[in-house]
Formats: structure tokens, sequence, C-alpha cells
């Protein structure tokens, strides 16, 4: 794999993360005597968190730069983009990309590196390999419907054979010093929803943690998300649940956290170009002026990071999530797609603040 100096540059140093906006601390309250430091939310074994809302892994969307915003506003916990076994196993080194995946900075923690595999000695391998980047935690995609993945047996392609998973668990928790964790969905089809199955078999073998997308592999957005599973699995296990999907707004959060009894709640889709909502805001309550400003502070974030073009072609794709709702502006929002200067850029952005005014 490289040398463990090769393996290091994965997080951040004290320079290059004085460089960002600082994010809240793990451990919030520091300078608070015992009795006025907030308690932890949950424990992932002998990691305390402090809150219970979650920016989710999302590939192409939960990168360093939107990880430490939410983080700062309010995601109690870093999960990065999932990684996979083989490309970590196969390489001398890891991959630029890879590597990418898993920087963080100490501001993010407690941070979650997310693995995605098949193979269940290629996924032990990778995550003692990955462990070497002092993550706080390693989870275990089982989750991820994309069909490439799936294909060659990862993601929620697991959930079809809870006695691999049961192994797995029972490997990686034997072979890592960290504790492992999961997300899963509630079966690879509506014939086949065994989340019960998964959940228990990942308990016995290790699990400290057990993340719900309430959905099957199958099912597409257009059908809601079964929050009773939620309930049904935090009622059977012992070990914290954390609750995903439909969770869009403040007033779904509340009701998720109530109906199910979850320690805390994943948020997706309402996330994305919203950080606002882990302050518990609604995307109609935050002014457009507010809007453009995290706009391009997290631009800023993204140049910083990838460097130019790379950070301004990645942000394009976070521009209609931040603009979500708001019409009048379809040849606005059209350049910011397809601009390619940050000085023009910025110039769309100072037209778009006056449209909207």
């Amino acid at each position: 794999m490289g040398s463990m100096t090769e393996v290091k540059i994965a997080r951040l140093t004290s320079q290059e993360s004085a460089s960002y906006r600082g994010a809240a601390s793990c451990a919030p309250g520091g300078h608070l005597t015992d009795e006025q430091r907030p308690q932890p939310r949950f424990w992932v074994r002998h990691i305390p968190v402090y809150g219970d809302l979650i920016l989710a892994p999302m590939a192409g969307f939960s990168d360093l730069p939107y990880r430490s915003i939410c983080r700062e506003l309010g995601s109690a916990m870093s999960y990065t983009e999932f990684v996979s076994a083989n490309t970590v196993i196969h390489q001398r080194a890891l991959t630029d990309r890879a590597l990418r995946r898993l920087r963080y900075k100490p501001e993010e923690r407690p941070v979650v590196f997310q693995i995605a595999g098949a193979d269940e000695d290629a996924i032990v391998e990778a995550a003692k390999r990955i462990e070497e980047l002092e993550p706080d935690i390693i989870d275990l995609n089982l989750g991820c419907p994309a069909r490439r993945v799936c294909a060659g047996g990862a993601g929620a392609a697991l959930l079809r054979d809870p006695a691999k998973v049961a192994r797995i668990f029972r490997k990686l928790t034997a072979a890592l010093s960290v504790p492992v964790t999961g997300k899963i969905r509630l079966g690879w089809d509506a014939q086949s929803r065994n989340y019960l199955e998964v959940a228990r078999a990942m308990e016995e073998n290790g699990a400290a943690l057990i993340a719900v997308h309430a959905r099957t592999r199958d099912q597409d957005y257009s059908q809601p998300a079964s929050w009773e599973a939620i309930a049904e699995i935090k009622q059977m296990v012992s070990v914290p649940v954390i609750g995903n999907g439909d969770a869009i707004t403040v007033a779904d959060i509340e009701r998720m956290l109530v109906e199910t009894g979850c320690d805390a709640v994943m948020v997706g889709r309402g996330a994305m170009g919203h950080p606002w909502i882990f302050q518990r805001i609604d995307r109609d309550q935050v002014p457009i002026e507010e809007k453009i400003a995290m706009i391009r502070r997290h631009l800023r974030e993204m140049l910083a990071f990838y460097g130019e073009p790379l950070g301004l072609i990645l942000m394009r794709k976070h521009i209609p999530c931040y603009l979500k709702g708001h019409y009048r502006i379809r040849r606005l929002r059209h350049s910011l797609l397809r601009c390619e200067d940050v000085e023009t850029f910025h110039r769309l952005l100072d037209e778009l603040a006056q449209t909207l005014k």
C-alpha cells in the first residue's frame, strides 16, 4: 500500500486545516464545566456523538468541502464518500481519487470512513489499511443501489446473503481496533425485506451502530420510506440506530425521531444545497442573500480543496440544489451550470442576487 508517510496525507495538516473555516468540535463546550458540558446523544462503542442530525454519505456530495460546512452547522458525524475495497488493496498506494475521498479535518471528528466491497477478505484487508489513516469508525456500505456497484456483489447486493454479512462483520470486528458499523436498506426487493435478519447478523457479530435507509434496493424515491422498519430494528437491537429516508424538512426529522425512536436522523436529499437543515431551518426560510453567500463560500472551499478548474466544475452540480424552489432564473441557472471561469461565476451570482431581490 505504501509507507505510513504516504498514508498520513489523507489527514489535513494543521496549516491546511486553518485555511478552512473551523468546524464544530466533536466534543462541544470544551471550555465549560462538567455540569455545563452537553452530554452525548449516543455512543458508538467508545466514541461519543453530540447530536441527532447527520449528513448522509453521498457520492459526489459528501466530500470534505461540503461535509465541513454541514459539520459546522450541526451535522454530528462526518461520513466520507465510500471507497472500493478493491481499489484500496490492488493499488501499491492509494489513488489520488481514493485518498481525496478519505481526507478529513480534525474538526470533523468523529470521522467515519465508508468502504464497499463484495469479497470478504478484500474488505477486511482494505479496512485494515485505511484504519492507518486514523478514522474514528469504519462503516460497511450495504445500501448503495447503483447498478455498477451491485453488479459486482457490493453495496445493497450484500443484503441477499445475511450469513455473508455476519462473516464480514465478525472478521472486521476481530481485525480492527475502531468500531465497525454498517448502513443498510430494507432488502434487495419487496420479496426479500430481510432487514431484521441482516440487522441481527450485524449486531451479533460486532456492529456498533446500524444506519437504515428505509427502502429496498429496487425502490425509487417516488415510494415513501418505511419508517416502521426503522422502529422495528431499533426495538430489536441494543446498538444505536440511525434512521434515513424522507427526512426532507424539520418536521420530517422530528416526526422520524418520535415515530421510530431512532438515535439520530441521517439526511441525504434534504441536505443537498441546504446545509441549514442541520440548524433545523427549512429550505424556504433561508433568505436568497444567505444562500448566495453560502454558494460563494462553498466555491472557495471547493477551489481550496480541488484547485482550478476542477473545483469550479464540481461545484456546478450543487447549484440546482441551492436554488431549488426559486423560479424566474432559468437563464442564469443554465449559465452557472456551464460556467468555466471563477470571475464570471461570481458575476453571475451578483446578477442572480439582483434578480431575486
